[in-house]
């Protein structure tokens, strides 16, 4: 069995150049990048690497989270270069672990709030799903209802204007709204999580329909509480293996589904009224 200094090499060799390209594409900066790749397998190097299940995984959460939170650091200087004692407060503890809470927790929702509100609603979807959770341009196209190329464009549009362009004028959800589409997606993931059909039920429109898209090819159209909610739990509740993250979209809320911090699949919800009016699952190709 190999040693764990063997492991990391073997990660080191095999996934460092993919490592650098997640840093790369939140950062903007390819030096940058380089230093949270590095400080990413330093402190591998100081976890029980022979109990990981996958090394690499660790490492892309690690990442991305270091990456994060060197953009928020950036931002917050920026922002307020004079208020030094708020901004250490503010500023995370570099000896924290970056990975012990894969999921979006009010740390990283904080930093990515400070990064997405310079961007339209459109842009945000795409720099979220593809430069911060590595979500292919063909699933978000799929998601969002344009080609490829037209989300390629937004995504450059949005690393410019993350890197200290002008703020784009955006018409997003007014606060109340878009609490509310959050609160209806956290809820909505948590009752998956549990496998709580009868909360889940709840949260479903009368006339709600579901469906997925797989290759380019619509399948599996269910409609009504009952068939939806059962379909959902059985494709994302807690014998799945999969997790889910809400996230927001374009036009309301969805649901980054991974595996492991590897993207499977995004959901969008259309929410009306507080209920699930219905549910479409983008399936990611690799």
């Amino acid at each position: 069995m190999p040693s764990s200094e063997e492991r990391i090499a073997a990660v080191w060799s095999r996934d460092r150049r993919y490592l650098h390209a997640v840093a790369a594409r939140v950062l903007g900066d390819r030096t940058e990048a380089e230093d949270v790749v590095q400080d990413a397998f330093a402190r591998l190097a100081l976890q029980p690497v022979d109990a990981l299940d996958d090394p690499r995984a660790w490492l892309l959460v690690a990442v991305r989270r270091l990456a994060l939170d060197r953009l928020r650091s950036a931002r917050l200087r920026l922002s307020e270069p004079t208020d030094t004692a708020d901004l250490a407060a503010r500023t995370p503890d570099s000896g924290a672990d970056p990975a012990d809470r894969v999921t979006l927790d009010d740390e990283v929702r904080s930093a990515l709030g400070l990064v997405l509100d310079r961007l339209t609603p459109a842009q945000r979807t795409v720099f979220l799903l593809h430069d911060v959770f590595g979500v292919p341009f063909d699933g978000i196209a799929e998601l969002v209802g344009r080609t490829p190329a037209a989300c390629r464009q937004l995504a450059r549009q949005a690393r410019k204007s993350v890197r200290g362009g002008a703020r784009q004028p955006a018409a997003t959800p007014v606060p109340s709204e878009a609490s509310t589409l959050s609160a209806v997606a956290k809820r909505f993931a948590d009752a998956c999580a549990g496998g709580d059909l009868d909360a889940l039920a709840r949260l479903l429109d009368p006339r709600v329909s579901g469906w997925a898209t797989i290759g380019g090819r619509r399948v599996g159209l269910a409609e009504g509480i009952a068939t939806v909610a059962e379909r959902t739990l059985r494709f994302l509740g807690p014998g799945s293996g999969w997790h889910l993250t809400p996230i927001p979209l374009d036009e309301g809320v969805g649901l980054l589904v991974t595996r492991r911090s590897e993207p499977v699949a995004v959901v969008r919800l259309d929410v009306r009224e507080e209920r699930v009016r219905s549910l479409h699952a983008v399936v990611l190709e690799r």
